[in-house]
């Protein structure tokens, strides 16, 4: 195995967040999916590839919908770099390109038959390249009763609220509006169970084949309040690029600046 990858253990694969529209972002995603936008010179989808591939994670499964085949058309069905690789493969949500993604869990459900019963997630249209894609937290988490375990971040400027507590027991929390306990936002990585997306957490047969649409927050709700989800704090650099001021931001930063 190349130096470069982290760790021995054995790494699951990984669902890559690629089908939104990126409203929020247009015209820049009028005729550009979101998650190919370039970031410090190369696509946001790219970062997250690197880290999967150095952490030597086999696989990644990408979700496509809106301009869904400029990905693989860019990308392929092999990401290799600096000797270490992974294989890509799609789940396309929409061929047409044109239509609603089915949002995060949806989503996942549609994929579940091309993972595997633990895998990372990540936001295709979020930059944390210093996040790793550690091999022993997924291992320590496959050897555990969690349904997931959440990677929280400092809240920003657009999020001042937060989204989930954090226990000292390492189980994150569905806070109350009025308890005065800190929050912290979801950065969009996580480790999931299979089992997550089966009942009584989620009623979404595998594969989705009415292409429902559904969140994944709910989900993670349920199995908090069961105590079945864990937490731990990502300090690194972390941007959801939501906004074309936040992609400018990103682009005009100092190469390796806390952005």
């Amino acid at each position: 195995m190349p130096s470069e990858v982290s760790s021995s253990a054995l790494q699951p694969p990984a669902m890559l967040l690629a089908a939104g529209r990126g409203e929020r972002m247009r015209p820049l995603t009028d005729h550009c999916p979101k998650p190919l936008l370039e970031v410090q010179g190369q696509p946001l989808l790219q970062w997250h590839l690197q880290a999967l591939a150095r952490a030597g994670v086999p696989r990644a499964v990408i979700n496509l919908g809106w301009l869904g085949a400029q990905i693989p058309a860019r990308l392929g069905a092999r990401f290799a770099q600096a000797g270490v690789a992974l294989d890509l493969v799609y789940s396309d949500e929409d061929p047409s390109g044109q239509g609603p993604a089915l949002e995060t869990a949806g989503g996942i459900a549609r994929a579940l038959p091309q993972l595997a019963e633990v895998f990372w997630l990540a936001a295709g249209d979020v930059f944390a390249p210093d996040f790793s894609f550690d091999a022993d937290a997924a291992a320590r988490f496959a050897a555990g009763e969690a349904l997931a375990h959440v990677w929280l971040v400092p809240n920003p400027e657009h999020h001042p609220r937060g989204d989930f507590g954090l226990g000292e027991d390492g189980l994150a929390l569905d806070l109350p509006e009025d308890d005065p306990r800190p929050r912290w936002t979801y950065s969009t990585i996580a480790l999931l169970r299979a089992e997550l997306f089966a009942a009584p957490w989620c009623d979404i047969p595998p594969g989705n084949p009415e292409g429902r649409r559904a969140a994944l927050g709910p989900l993670l709700r349920r199995a908090m309040a069961a105590g079945r989800v864990k937490a731990s704090i990502y300090e690194g650099r972390w941007t959801d690029v939501g906004t074309p001021e936040r992609l400018q931001r990103l682009n005009s930063a100092a190469a390796g600046s806390v952005v």
